[in-house]
Formats: structure tokens, C-alpha cells, sequence
């Protein structure tokens, strides 16, 4: 165990020695204050936990965490030729989804306790986090996929009843935009 949690922390430096925008402005940051970008970050991840405990807006700010980095990604991986960049934010998506439709019914009660922002942005970083074992694949895996596959015929005809009603009131709506410019 400690193996693997010195293998992550050096990952995590690594990354932070990486080129772009970000670690730019960490080393700005380090040279100014004289103080290791690995501390910066750090200080960066603790003042970010603590404001989602006892902050302001910390719905959205966990939810631009948990949609920001993923899009940039995901869009990354649409322009990439490999095909498992793609699925891992295909995966990452779909658990996002369904998190959010639970989230949706539960929000009220859960929101209640004080941690609640914290664990979900930290729930939603473990789901985004680029190693075998992140959370969209273990609950994709575990979870989504066993359910899908095992009631799959039962979902495919209600949503066919689904697509067959919108295109219905899509066909609606047509022809009464269609009627309506006629009139003018």
C-alpha cells in the first residue's frame, strides 16, 4: 500500500514538472515566494477542500471541478485517433449522468450535511482520475454495465416508445411553426 502511494505522489510531482499553462504558473509562483510548487499545489488542494466544507458557492465550484477538466479532455480525446481515450470519457459521462439524475432526487437531503461538497468533488475527481481504478470505470464496470445488459431488451423498447413520442412532437411543432409563418 505504501508502495502504491509513493508511486501516485511521484506521478502527481511529475506532473507537476509537465509543460503547459498551469505549472507555468506554478513555477511564477515558486520562484516569487521561494517555495516548491509541490507545496503550492498542495496548499492549492487544501484552501480548495476547505472552501467546498465551508465556502460560498461551493456547488459550483465542484461542479465546474467535475465538468471543466473532463470536457477539456473529452474533447482532446474526440480529436485524438485512439479509441480508449475515448471510451474512458464515454465512461466518465455516463456516470456523470447518472449521478446527476441521483443527485437530482437526493440533493435536498444530502446537501444537508456539511461535507457533502467536498465528497462529491472528490468523488467526481476519483471517477476522472487517469488511473485503472478510477471510479466511472469501477461503478461502469461493477454497476451500470451489469444492470444495462441484464434489463437491455426492456430498455430498448421504452426508448423506442421515447424516440417515436419526440419525433411525434417534433412533427408537431413543425407543422405549427410551419402554419404559423404562413399566417404572417
Amino acid at each position: 500500500m505504501a508502495s502504491n502511494i509513493e508511486h501516485y505522489k511521484q506521478q502527481a510531482i511529475k506532473t507537476l514538472y509537465e509543460k503547459n499553462k498551469f505549472t507555468d504558473i506554478l513555477a511564477q509562483i515558486e520562484k516569487k515566494t521561494q517555495v516548491k510548487r509541490e507545496y503550492v499545489a498542495l496548499g492549492g488542494v487544501v484552501l480548495t477542500s476547505l472552501y467546498l466544507v465551508f465556502g460560498f458557492g461551493a456547488q459550483l465550484i465542484c461542479n465546474v471541478i467535475g465538468f471543466i477538466y473532463p470536457t477539456y479532455r473529452s474533447i482532446k480525446a474526440l480529436e485524438s485517433n485512439q479509441k480508449d481515450d475515448d471510451t474512458q470519457w464515454l465512461t466518465y459521462w455516463v456516470v456523470f449522468a447518472l449521478f446527476s439524475v441521483f443527485e437530482f432526487f437526493s440533493d435536498i437531503l444530502l446537501s444537508w450535511f456539511p461535507f457533502y461538497w467536498l465528497a462529491k468533488c472528490m468523488f467526481l475527481v476519483w471517477c476522472f482520475m487517469p488511473v485503472s481504478w478510477n471510479g466511472s470505470y469501477v461503478i461502469y464496470s461493477r454497476v451500470v454495465r451489469p444492470f444495462f445488459m441484464k434489463h437491455q431488451d426492456g430498455i430498448d423498447k421504452v426508448m423506442n416508445k421515447v424516440t417515436e413520442k419526440i419525433e411525434q412532437v417534433a412533427d408537431q411543432a413543425g407543422k405549427v411553426a410551419t402554419d404559423a409563418v404562413k399566417l404572417d
